[in-house]
């Protein structure tokens, strides 16, 4: 006889037809006699309510698997006993919580993280605490060179641990040969990027459950929204903007960024600018264009950069001219 706390073969088939049906069903195609069914999900976490559209998202079982088999394990007697103890163990931390002075809760279910370091330990932190899903709309141009490989080491793990990643950038970060590579390896892993024309806010949403919106102009302050009205609001524009954006074949762009780089350092040089603004017109660290420079040396077979200027300064009038 099946264990009454785990769910039917009703209940897991239909289970099986919601996430086929990805992942939702709205209360109002919920059939009679599936309605049983869906109780039953959902009072084991399986489904979860989203008052915000009024339909019930799959959870993965995951989630849900420990506290299931904690129930059942609780009907021995013995652990019973523990339970009734519990309460006179933890009677010095229930004194101590029921004496410390409240902080006024944030209004809304909004908070605000100040300073960089807190932002990047809160983003952290709730991965930690959001385990199965993330969606990320991330504005602007290149990434930060300094953050892009902590940013792919989170991401591995996070989907080893069974979770997934969609995130949209826009189309000028292309412009960074590092920024396309970071992408391709994002992508390989298993977290898509694709690319989103227009502008769009800065949002990271975890679970569906906590977003993380920009709460400055320069990004020092962030927002932690929990209100579940607001986050199934970004959700929704969220999967619009993921639905909009374009595919990207990171593949062949990487192959192709080196290339087109080389040729545009070759075109900036030989009208004069100097390495550092190369480097700040493309978007580039110098230490790139420099590797740029090093290889038109090779090709030019010229010892200094002034002489490396002159000789393509020289050879592409002879390419105009003829």
């Amino acid at each position: 006889m099946a264990d009454p706390e785990l769910p039917d073969a009703a209940a897991r088939e239909l289970y099986r037809a919601i996430l086929a049906e990805g992942g939702r069903i709205r209360l109002a195609d919920i059939r009679p006699e599936d309605e049983g069914a869906v109780g039953q999900l959902a009072g084991l976490g399986l489904l979860v309510l989203r008052s915000a559209d009024s339909t019930y998202s799959a959870v993965n079982p995951r989630a849900v698997g420990e506290r299931i088999g904690a129930g059942l394990r609780e009907e021995s007697a013995r652990l019973l006993a523990r339970a009734a103890a519990v309460p006179d163990l933890l009677e010095d931390l229930t004194q101590a919580y029921d004496t410390t002075p409240r902080r006024a809760e944030p209004v809304g279910g909004v908070r605000r993280v100040v300073g960089m370091v807190e932002i990047r330990h809160l983003i952290s932190q709730l991965l930690k605490d959001h385990p199965h899903e993330v969606l990320a709309a991330q504005p602007g141009g290149p990434r930060p060179h300094g953050h892009m490989r902590d940013t792919l080491d989170h991401t591995h793990r996070y989907l080893e641990a069974g979770g997934v990643m969609h995130t949209v950038f826009e189309p000028t970060a292309c412009s960074d040969p590092r920024t396309v590579e970071y992408a391709l390896r994002s992508t390989r892993a298993g977290a898509p990027i694709r690319l989103l024309e227009g502008p769009f806010t800065k949002t990271l949403i975890f679970d569906r459950a906590a977003a993380l919106i920009p709460a400055a102009a320069d990004h020092t302050v962030a927002a932690v929204v929990e209100d579940p009205a607001v986050v199934g609001y970004l959700v929704g524009v969220f999967e619009q903007q993921w639905r909009q954006a374009q595919v990207v074949d990171w593949e062949s762009l990487a192959a192709a960024a080196t290339p087109v780089a080389h040729e545009q350092v070759g075109r900036l040089l030989a009208r004069g600018l100097t390495q550092r603004a190369i480097a700040s017109r493309m978007g580039l660290s110098e230490r790139t264009v420099a590797g740029h420079i090093a290889r038109l040396r090779e090709v030019y077979d010229a010892e200094t950069l002034f002489q490396l200027g002159w000789q393509m300064r020289g050879a592409r009038t002879g390419e105009s001219g003829g």
